[in-house]
């Protein structure tokens, strides 16, 4: 089996199990759903910005969409390394609440 660079840059890439891809999610930019979805219309930077308002924006356009479900379950299967996905917001393959600011944490009371 060859490897490709690429995929060594994915994490889980190389784990058995199922993977949900983004077409079995979102279609294809022909099918009728893949123009109706807000991350389709929308400026794709929104979705992986490490600006809180842009999240928080793309984290809106998430709201309403048909497949917010399938694309959160899809990209939790695929590990996704960063961005928002199905409304959360995604690093190193896990949900997390929002992104730490750059410098060094508070000291906990």
């Amino acid at each position: 089996m060859s490897v490709l660079y690429s995929e060594l840059l994915v994490p889980g890439w190389a784990e058995t199990g199922e993977k949900i891809g983004l077409n079995d999610v979102t279609g294809t930019y022909e099918s009728a759903i893949g123009y109706a979805l807000p991350c389709h219309s929308a400026n794709p930077e929104t979705f992986f910005s490490e600006a809180e308002a842009d999240i928080k924006a793309a984290k809106a356009l998430c709201g309403e969409c048909p497949v917010r479900a399938k694309c959160l379950s899809g990209a939790l299967s695929r590990q996704e390394p960063v961005g928002v996905w199905g409304g959360e917001l995604f690093e190193d393959g896990v949900v997390i609440e929002r992104k730490r600011k750059a410098g060094r944490p508070r000291i906990a009371a």
